[in-house]
């Protein structure tokens, strides 16, 4: 995967890439959460992770394009509002179990830890340390 392909992958799984008509688009992250079909896809969350490990170099930088700061904060706020939230609509609506909610909400932790960490500074290491951890 290069960093445009990694880039492409983020903007599918924040539902931010303009082709909406795509599985891939569908499928994603986002999209696959509305409307909530009652399954989680975990290789979003790989596919995110791995496209975040691609593109650390370039989240490191001064200045970071704005499509990988989109999709990742799409990814976490929206992901974050629609599942984790109560008051969201999986919750509101009972559409989710509390075990996807937990489920979903490692996935963000880890999404934007790895994020932080890399915008900081920490390093690549420290930013996928728990997510090596667990999945390798």
């Amino acid at each position: 995967m290069t960093k445009e392909d990694a880039i492409e992958e983020l903007m599918y799984q924040s539902g931010n890439h303009e082709n909406i008509e795509s599985e891939r688009w569908q499928n994603g992250f986002l999209g696959h959460l509305r409307p909530f079909r009652g399954q989680l896809r975990e290789e979003n969350y790989h596919l995110i992770m791995k496209s975040l490990q691609i593109l650390a170099s370039e989240i490191e930088k001064d200045f970071v394009d704005k499509r990988i700061i989109s999709s990742i904060m799409g990814i976490c706020h929206l992901g974050r509002m629609w599942a984790i939230d109560p008051e969201g609509m999986l919750q509101s609506n009972n559409l989710i179990s509390k075990e996807q909610t937990g489920q979903i909400d490692n996935w963000l932790i880890d999404i934007s830890y790895a994020a932080f960490c890399l915008l900081d500074g920490a390093g690549a290491e420290e930013a996928f340390w728990n997510y090596n951890e667990n999945n390798l």
